[in-house]
């Protein structure tokens, strides 16, 4: 990770090379996947990658690494990343609270 970088989790996919991901430094962003990477690496919810952040838009980054559960494993042994497995929990897409009562006639 050198200056200008970040890591980032991905919170939900866009469609057309773009997702949004939830950075360390505790913003969310609009992130695009660059072209040397479409259609080779495929990026999906929950991946940790690497973000390129643009100094003129701080809204938005481009991504140019996706981490393998290898390379995980050691950015956490290197306290690069948190220890915990879920890094944003306010967007958990679990229904587990929820009831809905239904009735029919």
């Amino acid at each position: 990770k050198d200056d200008g970088q970040e890591y980032a989790q991905v919170i939900k996919m866009l469609g057309n090379g773009r997702l949004e991901a939830f950075c360390f430094d505790g913003k969310t962003r609009q992130c695009h996947i660059r072209g040397k990477m479409m259609k080779k690496v495929w990026i999906n919810k929950d991946d940790i990658v690497l973000i390129s952040l643009r100094n003129f838009q701080d809204g938005k980054a481009d991504v140019i690494h996706k981490y393998n559960p290898d390379e995980i494993m050691e950015l956490k042994a290197k306290n690069h990343l948190p220890n915990k497995g879920q890094l944003n929990n306010k967007n958990d897409d679990s229904d587990d609270d929820d009831e809905v009562a239904f009735t029919f006639d």
